[in-house]
């Protein structure tokens, strides 16, 4: 299995002049997750992490590799992202757009094999889609348009999964899916990094976060290390109550 890591990486965020340098190691089986208010830089970082944005310092590697010497292809064999907006710019069916996440591993112009149409269904089902198979994807709501997207990296099947705010638009039911599923995932030894603003989805679901300061700092480490009131009123500049539920922290607003 994979491991992302980043060395001394400080990302690279317009306007703002320096940043905590970043060295963290993304191992198979864990889950992190990466808190802070809007603006902070949470989905510059992922990008930077999936090699989509340059960072202003420092580097990222994939299993030792520099992740800035790596095709796109092969880069996708080993780490997939879920985007928190999607622009589909050409119409495409739901079943296609999950296909989309099998084309790392087709040679060009190869078409996709019954296997792939497989896997594309079977990630479908997982994320009760798959009645919508035939819909055009941009006729979907929000809510459809995420699962739709979580399915596609679910047929791509990579090692690393980074996801910007995998619960957009989600209900409540589909919500607790997504995090039992990517809980899953770590389990069977995938490596997860995700952006979120929910505080208990963190505190149920994650075993290390991230915290993201307006001002650039950022400190990492155990959820029951990090997730201390003080230290999240700090954060969001807004007060809190901690209770526990089922031995599981749980933050209110006050």
């Amino acid at each position: 299995m994979s491991v992302l890591k980043t060395d001394e990486l400080v990302i690279d965020i317009p306007g703002r002049a320096s940043g905590s340098a970043l060295s963290l190691t993304l191992s198979p089986g864990e889950v992190w997750g990466v808190l802070g208010p809007n603006g902070v830089g949470k989905t510059t970082l992922l990008h930077t992490l999936a090699g989509l944005r340059t960072p202003r310092s420092g580097q990222v590697r994939l299993d030792g590799n520099l992740l800035a010497d790596m095709g796109r292809r092969r880069i996708a064999r080993h780490l997939g992202l879920v985007f928190q907006e999607h622009q589909d710019g050409f119409p495409a069916t739901v079943l296609e757009t999950a296909l989309v996440g099998r084309h790392p591993w087709l040679s060009p112009w190869q078409m996709e094999s019954a296997s792939d149409l497989g896997r594309a269904r079977d990630a479908l089902e997982r994320m009760d889609a798959v009645d919508l198979e035939h819909r055009l994807v941009h006729t979907l709501s929000g809510g459809e348009r995420q699962r739709v997207s979580i399915a596609t990296v679910l047929t791509q099947d990579p090692a690393i999964w980074l996801l910007d705010e995998p619960t957009n638009h989600l209900d409540l039911h589909h919500q607790v899916a997504v995090m039992k599923l990517l809980r899953e995932l770590a389990g069977a030894g995938r490596g997860i990094l995700m952006g979120l603003h929910d505080l208990n989805l963190a505190a149920r679901w994650c075993d290390q976060v991230l915290l993201m300061f307006p001002d650039g700092r950022a400190c990492w480490g155990p959820v029951r290390e990090m997730l201390l009131p003080s230290v999240l009123e700090s954060l969001y500049g807004q007060p809190l109550k901690a209770t526990e539920l089922d031995g599981c922290p749980v933050f209110i607003p006050v």
